[in-house]
């Protein structure tokens, strides 16, 4: 059947591999021109970045026809326009604002005494300042100043455009020092955090979904120059459907090193961004400066399943007969895989990054793949329980 061309056809169609990945469609892309014209809401456009005024929207978003029709703008320019948005003065309470800055040093300085938090997805473990689920630690450490934070209008407003309603807030704050180093170009949260290996293995289909799922935005808690190193972008990016698995093609990095663009931010301002554009954090190269920036990473009501499932506990009632089964050949290795994936989380998110971060790689073991360590060297079921309780405590917030 796989001699069919068609057959052949259809399989390169919807599973895409590293190796067809072509430089030349991306530059075709990322060649196109942002028309100001197009966007008329926008104030401006930057280096092919558009450009809101929210002090002139203010008085817009009060009008529901005018609300709308400025979040199908937005939902426009981040899915086939340039990808990306800047929304100037989005927060003009800079005091609270700077009081959550001084909050957040204080967690900052409370996690380097003892010894917790590091790790980073794009970038070497030290490199900067993280603060994982810096959305929880705000709300209890400050409810008030959360609730004005996170009370901004235009965060709404954005997040519902991309994601409709009932989505769900998460935000990990992240502080590049003086000559803290950019990050690698990359797409972000979910197909981002996969190896190219297993970004192979999901159809096309699901590449292209993979962005609907999630908005990535920053609000700058500082004014961020040129020399500070805001974000690097390169806009229509997200147009290319091959860009999860060209994302670290050598080829593709000196075209994003070349090509990219980045804007000063003031304090106040937020970025707004399709999870596939190809972006990076700037290298830090100002004398004392700490580039702060809030990273909300918000996700679709629809990530979820319709049930809450005990996958621990069916993992530790499981294991024995997969480690029966394989001593004595009644599974195969195949029935084996499959009974672990429907009963283990394949997953290694949602986690306690302050636990469990990505040391090592771009994502924590996963429940499946503690289960297959498990059978592999031969562990008694005691010893398996044991390192899924400590597994599951550690996804605890």
């Amino acid at each position: 059947m796989l001699t069919s061309s068609k057959a052949a056809a259809r399989a390169a169609r919807i599973y895409l591999r590293a190796e067809d990945c072509w430089i030349e469609d991306l530059a075709a892309l990322c060649s196109q021109r942002v028309e100001l014209a197009d966007y008329p809401f926008a104030a401006d456009v930057q280096k092919n970045v558009l450009i809101y005024d929210c002090d002139a929207l203010r008085g817009v978003i009060g009008d529901a026809a005018e609300r709308r029709a400025l979040m199908a703008e937005w939902a426009d320019a981040l899915m086939t326009g340039p990808g990306v948005v800047v929304l100037k003065r989005a927060e003009t309470d800079l005091a609270m604002l700077d009081a959550a800055s001084a909050l957040f040093y204080g967690l900052i300085e409370e996690q380097n005494r003892a010894g917790t938090g590091g790790g980073d997805h794009f970038a070497k473990p030290g490199a900067n300042d993280r603060l994982w689920n810096s959305l929880e630690k705000h709300c209890l450490a400050d409810p008030a100043n959360f609730a004005r934070y996170y009370g901004n209008d235009f965060l709404t407003l954005i997040s519902e455009a991309w994601l409709g309603p009932a989505y769900q807030m998460t935000a990990q704050l992240n502080v590049v020092n003086p000559g803290g180093a950019a990050q690698s170009p990359h797409r972000d949260y979910h197909l981002g955090f996969q190896s190219a290996a297993e970004i192979e293995r999901y159809p096309l289909h699901v590449q292209l979904l993979s962005p609907a799922l999630t908005l990535q935005g920053a609000i700058a808690h500082v004014d961020a120059t040129i020399e500070t190193g805001p974000t690097q972008l390169l806009p229509f990016s997200q147009r290319y459907d091959a860009g999860y698995l060209a994302m670290g093609l050598p080829e593709v990095r000196a075209y994003f090193a070349e090509h990219h663009v980045q804007l000063p931010l003031e304090k106040g301002d937020m970025l707004f961004f399709s999870p596939a554009l190809l972006h990076a954090a700037g290298t830090n190269r100002s004398a004392d400066v700490r580039r702060m920036v809030n990273l909300f990473q918000v996700s679709s009501a629809y990530g979820r399943a319709m049930e809450t499932v005990d996958r621990t506990a069916m993992c530790k009632a499981l294991y024995p007969v997969l480690r029966a089964g394989k001593k004595d050949g009644s599974l195969t290795a195949a029935q084996i895989a499959n009974a672990v994936a429907s009963s283990a989380e394949g997953y290694s998110f949602p986690t306690n990054l302050d636990r469990d971060p990505p040391l090592g790689g771009m994502a924590p073991k996963s429940q499946a793949k503690l289960v297959f360590e498990a059978l592999e060297a031969d562990w008694e079921p005691a010893a398996l329980n044991a390192a899924l309780d400590a597994q599951a405590e550690k996804k605890l917030s």
